[in-house]
């Protein structure tokens, strides 16, 4: 299969220049992803007030819960396209886009028609106080809408970055990042359209994203196209893609279903909270969203170099990859912990007090500990690649339960209140991290018995 398109095979050259390279436009790119939400909440936190920023706030957890499920279903997609690539396949590789995307396609409909029939009941599960009810549900009525684009979006940019172009997604969330920027200065400064205005900023932003790496991938990659004459089905490979995609959908929704359960959890301690949460949450965000796109470009590199049959790159970029995290997180944590009430007037105005201090509270426990959740995401990205997305399940179902169930009982207890919940989320990343550090010294014995018996 030939390299062009800015397509980049990771089966040879340098481990970790070749990792870093294909990493840092993931980065850069979900970073400004972050902005869609991010500017919605500064904007609307300066110049609309406390209760339109809590409302902003526990809607971008809730939309971060249903992304979630079409990028997990893209990722999970993407794993199968990198190992086909790796393999050099180009006919199966050109039979499992076109089959992902009419599955994923549909769950995505069913999923929006989904979303706008039950905005009510949704709403009486995160237990949306009385006084932001109705802000709230409007923005959420607008964003909706914007659904099916961020499905075109993370679609074409799994499938892009599947075969190395990591550059081409980068491009196109830096234009649409841009445009949220200007239409929410427009929308809700000029226009005065308060919170509606900011949600229409981000659907017509990912409306462009969406719509516009789809049309990229059609011109410039037409060998992936699906010719009338062509035979599209082959045996298992609708149980393959559907296996990969489920099981990762399943574990980016459990993952992002238990934040929404302590969203709720939240969400009865008040305005106050809810609006230090909020804010807090996109530093936090903002600030562990680079391990978290290093766990899929990591993921990428193992799912290519084992379709290749690369084990011992494969071991070695393991190595690589843990240091690099072990260094960007003890680096992150340090400038978070430090500047934790700087970041925080990024979003609060200063004689919110109380917000601010309880969102200190809140980033100094999570901060400290981001190397933890860093470890798992690379056990997550691994595991997928190595053809093992249950265990990243398990996984998932480890750190998330503890830290719903942990949450609940410690917010609980009157003398420790949230501070049960902020601590319950790191506790939760390394039980999980312990699991999957035994798990794979398990695969690696395994392994060993295995070449043994071979050699004897």
């Amino acid at each position: 299969m030939a390299n062009n398109h800015m397509e980049k095979c990771l089966t040879s050259g340098k481990i970790t220049s070749s990792m870093l390279r294909f990493a840092v436009p993931m980065i850069i790119g979900d970073l400004l992803q972050q902005l869609y939400n991010i500017v919605d909440t500064l904007i609307v936190g300066q110049f609309v007030g406390r209760n339109a920023l809590a409302a902003v706030g526990s809607s971008y957890t809730l939309m971060t819960f249903l992304t979630s499920i079409m990028m997990g279903m893209c990722m999970g997609s993407g794993t199968v396209f990198s190992i086909n690539f790796g393999k050099n396949d180009a006919g199966h590789l050109k039979k499992s886009i076109y089959t992902s995307f009419l599955l994923i396609l549909a769950c995505t409909v069913i999923l929006n028609l989904a979303a706008f029939l039950l905005i009510d009941p949704i709403m009486y599960f995160l237990r949306i106080p009385t006084e932001v009810y109705t802000l709230t549900r409007s923005y959420l009525w607008i964003i909706f809408w914007g659904i099916g684009a961020t499905f075109f979006y993370n679609f074409y940019a799994s499938l892009l970055r599947s075969i190395g172009n990591s550059v081409t997604p980068l491009v196109f969330l830096g234009i649409s990042a841009s445009l949220n920027i200007c239409l929410d200065l427009l929308f809700v400064l000029a226009f005065q359209w308060g919170v509606a205005g900011a949600a229409i900023a981000t659907v017509i932003s990912q409306i462009v994203s969406g719509v516009g790496i789809m049309i990229y991938a059609l011109i410039f990659y037409p060998e992936f196209h699906i010719h009338k004459n062509e035979k599209i089905s082959e045996p298992g490979l609708l149980k393959e893609i559907s296996h990969f995609s489920f099981m990762t959908c399943i574990q980016q929704s459990i993952m992002n279903f238990g934040i929404l359960m302590v969203q709720g959890l939240i969400n009865s301690f008040g305005v106050i909270v809810m609006a230090a949460f909020a804010a807090a949450v996109k530093i936090d965000s903002f600030a562990y969203m680079p391990l978290q796109d290093f766990g899929n470009a990591f993921s990428i590199f193992i799912a290519q170099n084992y379709g290749a049959k690369q084990l011992k790159r494969i071991k070695q970029g393991i190595r690589s990859a843990f240091i690099i995290t072990v260094l960007f997180s003890v680096s992150v944590s340090a400038i978070v912990c430090i500047f934790a009430k700087p970041l925080l007037l990024i979003f609060v105005q200063p004689q919110e007090t109380n917000v601010l201090s309880i969102g200190i509270q809140y980033l100094w426990i999570e901060g400290a500990c981001y190397f933890g959740i860093g470890f798992l995401f690379l056990f997550y990205g691994l595991y997928r690649a190595l053809r093992r997305p249950g265990m990243s399940v398990v996984l998932t179902i480890i750190s998330l339960g503890t830290r719903v169930t942990l949450a609940y009982i410690l917010a609980g207890i009157p003398q420790i209140g949230i501070i049960g919940i902020w601590v319950s989320v790191p506790i939760g990343w390394f039980l999980a991290d312990l699991v999957g550090t035994f798990y794979y010294h398990k695969l690696k014995i395994r392994e060993q018995r295995a070449q043994n018996v071979l050699m004897n």
